[in-house]
């Protein structure tokens, strides 16, 4: 069988989502296509062990022994199997993938709530023509390496992401972001990294490849996270095990109200904070329901240190977990909204308290509309609980809001950029136009408002704003918008809507 290209593989996966297309809300049909990714990828990857044990020993049955394979999928559920039905399709697939998660201990729950046995919606015509999309091509990993396979499976995510609007960030965030945080927080061989609202999985990922750029041993790296959207967590396993990762944990449930981290003598999940050599996220801006009335009695994981966050807004909860979260010599990188930087009240209250504990090591202003659907700037946070002796007492101001390429619906960062801001963090001195280090002193004489344009002035030279002919074409157009409220509301007494 052909082996296939990167771009060829992907555009085959994004072919199987077309055939879904109209029939499966786009929100919903990410799910059935990684659902079915998985499930193909694990019966041709165990066909593949079986053949190369078998030609070893010459022994059906030790081939067959599920102790002999990374993971198990029972004879009765593999994909040969389903296909010899022409009747009832969705419902022995439903019953596949109940039998490889009753099978693997890693695998339970990924493939969520999965459900191809609705007829309505899944016809047997329809899966029909799905399955054999999907069988036109092998992957095994003879034919599609994992790092190949998982690339697609990004890929696939993020196609998702872009159609899903302001919904797909909450599973996604673009490479070149996660690329330059990890390039900020720099994870060597052997180090912890930890992801608290961890998505697809893809920051964990990208330290991964990191050290594989660098040529280091990425197998050496224990990663860990966490994800509240249990469907989430599913793409997040499987993203993980379609990049061949084994060492990654990731847990369920909340982070603010049930955080939680690995027990590697018990071997599961306990209720409690870890300690990691790097922690990086991505946490929901501005999170209205985060657990306030929890954390307003004192957060019971005393992660509370500087303070109880608004009740409207969550940020400074996630920053703080993270905190918490930091062995004393390690390093984060959390993307925030830019309120988080000069909002007052509780937050304001929150970032003098770290500024004054001199916690906050670079603030980078990132351009505008990088994330899917969500237009507002937004800046990296980075923080150490014990940073270098000659970066105390000052916070490097990166201004990035020029450091941009536009894109058609969105604009996005290349790899020149991305070295540029991350430099300009290494290097932790003044860069004409882009960064400049910060004395706290300054800060606290400025109310301990970290509003990046106030210390950093891009190359962009704002236009001159003539105030008096703007305020001249905001008072017409009230005048406008006045005189058709008059219209409307003379229609509508004559036609006896109001008196």
């Amino acid at each position: 069988m052909r082996k296939l290209t990167q771009s060829e593989l992907e555009r085959h996966l994004w072919g199987a989502a077309d055939i879904l297309r109209g029939t499966v809300d786009a929100g919903d049909y990410k799910q059935y296509i990684f659902g079915l990714l998985f499930f193909k990828r694990l019966c041709d990857v165990w066909d593949e062990e079986f053949e190369t044990l078998l030609a070893e020993t010459g022994d059906q049955m030790e081939a067959a022994d599920p102790d002999e394979h990374r993971f198990h999928v029972p004879s009765e559920h593999r994909w040969d199997a389903v296909r010899q039905q022409s009747t009832q399709i969705g419902q022995r697939l439903n019953n596949a993938l109940a039998a490889i998660e009753d099978a693997n201990l890693r695998l339970r729950g990924v493939f969520g709530d999965v459900d191809f046995a609705n007829q309505d919606r899944f016809s047997d015509a329809l899966l029909e023509k799905l399955l054999g999309h999907f069988e036109k091509y092998r992957l095994r990993n003879a034919d599609v390496p994992a790092d190949m396979l998982g690339d697609a499976y990004l890929y696939l995510i993020k196609m998702f992401a872009e159609g899903a609007g302001k919904k797909g960030g909450e599973f996604y965030t673009p490479r070149q972001i996660v690329r330059l945080m990890v390039e900020i927080i720099d994870p060597r061989p052997g180090m912890s990294v930890y992801d608290p609202t961890c998505g697809s999985a893809g920051m964990l990922l990208e330290t991964v490849q990191y050290l594989k750029d660098r040529g280091e041993d990425a197998r050496s790296l224990s990663l860990y996270g966490q994800e509240k959207n249990f469907a989430t967590w599913g793409i997040a396993e499987i993203n993980l095990f379609l990049h061949d990762v084994d060492d990654a944990f990731i847990a369920k449930g909340d982070t603010i109200l049930s955080p939680k981290r690995y027990d590697p003598k018990a071997r599961e999940f306990v209720e409690g904070i870890g300690a990691y050599d790097r922690v990086l996220a991505n946490p929901p801006f501005s999170e209205k329901v985060w657990g306030y009335e929890v954390w307003q009695n004192g957060d019971p994981f005393g992660r509370d240190d500087y303070g109880c966050p608004p009740k409207g807004y969550g940020d400074l909860a996630f920053v703080q977990h993270m905190l918490a979260s930091l062995k004393d010599g390690g390093m984060l990188a959390v993307v925030v909204p830019h309120g988080v930087l000069f909002r007052g009240g509780a937050e304001g209250r929150i970032r003098e308290a770290m500024l004054v504990a001199d916690v906050i090591e670079a603030v980078v202003g990132l351009a505008p509309n990088l994330f899917y659907g969500a237009g507002i700037p937004a800046a990296l946070l980075i923080c150490r609980k014990k940073k270098p002796v000659e970066r105390r007492g000052k916070v490097l101001v990166v201004n990035g809001d020029a450091t941009y390429r536009p894109g058609k619906a969105q604009n996005f960062l290349t790899e020149t950029h991305v070295k540029a801001l991350a430099d300009a963090v290494h290097g932790f001195a003044d860069i004409d136009k882009l960064a400049r280090v910060v004395p706290v002193n300054e800060i606290a004489a400025n109310a301990y408002n970290l509003n990046i344009s106030r210390y950093v002035q891009t190359g962009a030279d704002a236009e001159a704003v003539d105030v008096a002919a703007e305020v001249a074409k905001l008072q017409d157009l009230i005048a406008k918008r006045n005189d058709a409220e008059t219209v409307m509301f003379s229609h509508l007494r004559r036609l006896g809507y109001v008196e």
